[in-house]
């Protein structure tokens, strides 16, 4: 089980002095632990012989990667060893499979109380959905935030920003930050269950709270920050290049009209939604005779 040092991990942050075990995978979970790392925990990545290559992205960096062969039992044994010095573990295989491989929580936090287990799935631990394979796209279309990007003619995948990074690595983290809390002060570990759908949801709620008050419409590039307000979007200029702007304020609208000299009586209906089409093509309009530089 040779260990290969794949970059030098900074000993200094507020994460130093503590060793977290990510068992190999894609996407958010290496993201999370490159978080993890970037604070200065210790992370060491547990991986197939032979796939020391995989570890080259940006989110593999500040490493130690140490090849075992998990699907032979011999090395669970090692596997567990080496998890019993640990503060934490971060694994995204699908439910049940940790668990076949004998490093399920039960028999972990049996082994070290104090660890806190990391879980990172597309749809949960259980439920009907559990197994199905997925990817972000997937992930944020049951939410309602796919739905809500893009433009009025059809959803627009978000990159895999919503779903894989935002509601999967970020939300992961902040729970292995608060267990890791909780376990310096009460010495117990917990499992720490993050599924991406649930995230995507959760970013949503200041939308589910506009949609439950009248403010926002299931309608694409209907509201204000979907690309239905003149004042916060993109536009094309004349060279062909895009510029946005984020003018919401009273006093950076004013500052929008000022130069772009929008001095027409009808923009002073800024947040008048029946406005807002015949506004954005006059914009649209004044952006067309400049260059982005200009």
């Amino acid at each position: 089980m040779p260990d290969h040092q794949t970059s030098a991990n900074a000993a200094s942050g507020p994460l130093a002095g503590f060793r977290v075990v990510e068992f190999a995978g894609i996407g958010p979970g290496p993201f999370a632990c490159m978080m993890l790392a970037d604070m200065g925990a210790e992370v060491v990545t547990l991986d197939r012989p032979g796939a020391e290559k995989n570890q080259t992205s940006a989110a593999a960096r500040g490493r130690k990667v140490v090849e075992i062969d998990l699907k032979n039992e011999a090395t669970i044994g090692q596997a567990l060893d080496l998890l019993e010095q640990a503060d934490a573990l971060v694994e995204g295989f699908r439910p049940g499979v940790m668990e076949r491989l004998g490093l399920g929580p039960d028999v972990v936090l049996a082994k070290n109380p104090r660890l806190v287990y990391g879980r990172m799935t597309g749809w949960g631990q259980d439920g009907p959905l559990a197994q199905a394979a997925g990817h972000d796209i997937n992930y944020i279309s049951v939410t309602g935030a796919l739905a809500a990007i893009g433009p009025t003619e059809r959803p627009v995948p978000p990159l895999n920003l919503v779903g894989d990074f935002g509601g999967g690595a970020l939300y992961l983290v902040v729970g292995v930050l608060a267990a890791l809390l909780e376990a310096k002060q009460s010495g117990k570990g917990q499992v720490v269950d993050a599924a991406m759908c649930d995230g995507a949801a959760s970013l949503m709620s200041m939308f589910y709270d506009f949609a439950a008050i009248g403010r926002w419409t299931g309608e694409r590039e209907s509201n204000f920050l979907d690309g239905g307000a003149h004042f916060y979007g993109v536009y094309q200029c004349g060279c062909g290049n895009f510029i946005s702007i984020g003018s919401i304020e009273p006093q950076f609208y004013q500052l929008l009209r000022r130069l772009a000299g929008l001095s027409e009586a009808c923009f002073d209906a800024q947040l008048e939604r029946e406005a807002w089409p015949a506004l954005r093509q006059k914009l649209a309009d004044v952006f067309k005779t400049k260059t982005r530089d200009e």
